[in-house]
């Protein structure tokens, strides 16, 4: 109980980030290779014209957060698997190196630490890996935790339809996909960064407090749902604010500096923690 009473008195409960492009510089150059990978998947997989593949590419993530999403919503059919396997299996992430300093700076914060993205779940491990933060945050909300796959996969034939629970609690049919015996929706919605719903899905998830809440994220979109979700947001990667910030970092380095109120009275608790504990790996929250 006393425990409790400290948690309900603190300013800041819980600080959630985003990953890519804000851990490490957008400068890096893993978001044009991804960008690069997804082009020529929509070429190569769904036969998409090529003429049309960057532009559609880029609408379709301005418009529905990524561009996953935004073919699934156009009806294209492809295994969220398979996609995540070829658009993140031959990045560069060599150019990711061990980063001490912010090793350091999150591990002398004492509120919970929490990754929230809009990847898959060996992207983000692997990132998190080369980056040296894998034992730093308590979980990872990724593409698998808004988008489970369904509860059990069954043989079909072409007449076999199976009900399952959509984003929205409605039953949608669950069909084979054509030349394999795996359900899938045949609604695929993708539930993703920057959707208000994905925000309160994942504050649900977390078990946050948004107001207790600061969110970390270098894409403005995503700011400003966060910020319509309740949370206190600083923006990354700019020293100007966007509509919904609360503050903006140049540099996720720079969080001691701009924010020094999350270390007030927990920081020395904290260095106590980690001398008494082994560490412990970050795990997908679901």
């Amino acid at each position: 109980m006393e425990a409790v009473g400290r948690s309900s008195e603190a300013k800041y409960e819980c600080l959630l980030f985003d990953m890519d492009d804000t851990l490490y510089p957008l400068s890096s150059g893993l978001n044009l290779a991804c960008r690069k990978n997804i082009q020529e998947f929509m070429l190569q997989h769904l036969q998409i014209e090529e003429n049309e593949v960057p532009r559609m590419c880029l609408e379709l993530y301005r418009e529905y957060g990524t561009t996953m999403a935004g073919l699934k919503a156009l009806g294209y059919e492809f295994d969220n698997d398979e996609f995540h396997a070829y658009v993140h299996g031959n990045l560069p992430y060599d150019v990711l190196k061990p980063d001490p300093a912010l090793r350091n700076l999150l591990l002398s914060v004492s509120q919970r630490k929490i990754i929230f993205t809009n990847a898959d779940q060996a992207h983000a491990a692997l990132v998190l890996k080369r980056l040296g933060l894998e034992d730093c945050f308590e979980g990872v909300i990724c593409f698998e935790t808004l988008n489970p796959h369904p509860p059990h996969v069954e043989p079909v034939d072409d007449n076999y339809y199976m009900q399952g629970n959509g984003i929205d609690g409605n039953e949608v049919p669950k069909i084979a996909s054509p030349g394999t015996n795996t359900l899938i929706s045949s609604h695929s919605r993708v539930l993703c960064k920057p959707s208000v719903e994905a925000f309160e899905a994942a504050i649900r998830i977390a078990n946050i407090d948004p107001q207790k809440t600061i969110f970390f994220d270098d894409s403005a979109r995503n700011i400003e749902s966060g910020k319509a979700a309740g949370l206190y947001t600083v923006i990354v990667g700019s020293s100007t604010l966007v509509p919904g910030a609360d503050h903006a970092l140049t540099s996720i380095h720079n969080i001691k500096e701009a924010l020094p109120e999350i270390w007030e009275g927990g920081e020395r608790e904290q260095v106590e923690q980690l001398i008494q504990s082994a560490p412990v790996e970050t795990v997908v929250l679901a």
